[in-house]
């Protein structure tokens, strides 16, 4: 501690001294001595097992698995009973989480008119409605029969 203080006058080395030994004190009252080791372990081990809780999805971060992004998929919120979104149209930035993306709004199975700007697409509540299929998928892709 001297050696590292060379140079500096009393009150300043007086300082640094007060400085180390609070620090000091401080970290050793912190750790556990090792008659309660047991207990701190026994303690920490249940706090793991509390579930933890899984982050829910924005609308981009659970069309990323879809074919195509989701374009002719149902989507909805979480919270909503009896809407969906069938997916047209998807404009995505650079970093895949964000952007806009566009639907035709089905309520309790009857689609609207035409497509509209989808709202809360980057918030946290967004889930895939498996149910639906994409329409007219067995007409794009025709079975060849053998002869």
């Amino acid at each position: 501690m001297a050696i590292a203080l060379r140079g500096y006058s009393a009150l300043e080395k007086a300082s640094a001294l007060c400085k180390f030994s609070s620090s000091f004190f401080r970290n050793w009252s912190t750790t556990t001595p090792a008659g309660n080791a047991a207990a701190a372990a026994e303690s920490a081990g249940a706090a793991s097992k509390k579930p933890k809780r899984k982050k829910k999805k924005n609308f981009f971060e659970v069309a990323q698995f879809l074919p195509n992004w989701g374009v002719g998929y149902h989507m909805a919120k979480t919270h909503w009973t009896s809407v969906s979104y069938e997916i047209t149209k998807i404009n995505l930035y650079k970093d895949g989480r964000h952007g806009k993306a566009w639907g035709i709004a089905h309520k309790d199975g009857i689609p609207a008119d035409a497509p509209k700007k989808i709202s809360g697409v980057h918030k946290r509540c967004w889930r895939y409605i498996a149910k639906s299929k994409k329409t007219g998928e067995s007409a794009s892709n025709p079975v060849l029969q053998a002869a």
